[in-house]
């Protein structure tokens, strides 16, 4: 009885890291790209013809959801559920080696999608100002998407050594 209990405590654990992997992600690339839409919203009412500039900065912050979602992929591959080769006798141990190995994706996810949106809003100045020179705050949101995609890293790299 004790075993059954072990495995799905570890099942449970390994299931909510991937949850919050993916839910952190997008309520972080939601905001992120809200805050952006908000801006180019307000530029897009002035001069139509930017909307296209602004639109990729918005898109940027969207990011980190998908990696949220490539995090949660790999939580199932894991553990064996594509191919109907699902493990139910995940340990409590190895459920939460797998919960820990996507906080870095939950967090730095969460966080970069939040500042990235930031950046990406205050780009949008940049693409009001001086148009042609839009690629500069498309470089300045890259440069916040560099530490999303090392927190994926992370987490992959994790998730090879969970089980």
């Amino acid at each position: 009885m004790f075993a059954f209990l072990d495995s799905f405590g570890g099942l449970a654990l390994a299931f909510l890291g991937a949850v919050l992997a993916v839910t952190m992600c997008c309520i972080g690339s939601a905001k992120g790209t809200g805050m952006v839409g908000e801006a180019a919203a307000g530029l897009t009412s002035e001069d139509p013809d930017k909307s296209t500039k602004c639109l990729i900065l918005q898109v940027l912050p969207g990011t980190q959801g998908l990696y949220g979602m490539v995090a949660w992929f790999f939580v199932l591959l894991t553990l064996g559920i594509f191919g109907g080769t699902g493990k139910v006798d995940v340990s409590t141990v190895q459920g939460m080696r797998i919960f820990l190995a996507c906080l870095p994706i939950t967090f730095g996810g969460w966080l970069s999608a939040l500042f990235q949106g930031r950046v990406a809003a205050a780009s949008v100045n940049i693409v009001a100002k001086h148009p042609e020179a839009s690629t500069k705050g498309i470089i300045f949101c890259g440069i916040v998407e560099f530490y999303a995609i090392l927190s994926l890293l992370a987490t992959i790299l994790l998730l090879m050594n969970a089980m």
